[in-house]
């Protein structure tokens, strides 16, 4: 039952629309008709809206987070098992994200939620993404290159970082971002995939 409960939890939380509800919100138009379509920070940013991309990020995130520490806390269960409630909400969080059933099951690519769930999980493990993120954006100046980074920093972290039991769960979620970015794969291998500032930017 517990299970189930983390993962409808889970689902709930990750499949509320942040990016699409703020720009609504503020005036800035329905997001799905606007670049990509995607409904993440980035595509926000897209609207010239810098204050609701960043505010976009961090609710992403924060879902993500915020599932994970209330199936761990709030659910009862012994340590044991609040740990694999935590990783069942994530990662029911992400798949709300990816594929909300409000939005026809056409959602985000993950990348902040991810961050927010392996935040939520151990914070040392959050902090090697952030960073991968960070430094392979910095690096390529390729919004995608940084998210998919920080996707795959998740599993590894977890095992470096002395947090095994994690990391076949991160290693799925990693998978789903790749599969989510599968489109920039392609132009990345095409040669194609703009920088951050083309004028023809696509989402990560």
């Amino acid at each position: 039952m517990s299970l189930m409960v983390a993962s409808v939890l889970g689902y709930a939380l990750g499949s509320v629309p942040f990016g699409l509800l703020l720009t609504k919100a503020f005036g800035a138009g329905d997001l799905r008709s606007v670049g990509s379509g995607n409904i993440g920070a980035t595509n926000v940013l897209r609207t010239g809206r810098k204050g609701l991309a960043a505010a976009t990020l961090l609710l992403d995130g924060g879902k993500g987070a915020a599932a994970v520490l209330i199936a761990r806390h709030a659910l009862g269960a012994p340590a044991d098992g609040a740990e694999v409630l935590a990783l069942t909400a994530g990662a029911f969080a992400l798949l709300g994200h990816c594929f909300p059933v409000w939005l026809n099951f056409r959602g985000g690519k993950g990348v902040a939620t991810v961050l927010g769930v392996a935040l939520g999980l151990a914070w040392p493990v959050g902090l090697v993404c952030l960073l991968a993120w960070v430094g392979m954006f910095k690096i390529s100046r390729i919004s995608s290159v940084g998210g998919m980074s920080a996707g795959v920093a998740a599993p590894l972290a977890a095992l470096a970082l002395g947090h095994a039991s994690m990391a076949p769960v991160l290693a799925a979620l990693a998978l789903l971002v790749l599969y989510q970015h599968r489109e920039n794969i392609a132009r990345l291998r095409a040669g194609t995939e703009p920088k951050v500032g083309a004028k023809k930017a696509q989402d990560a």
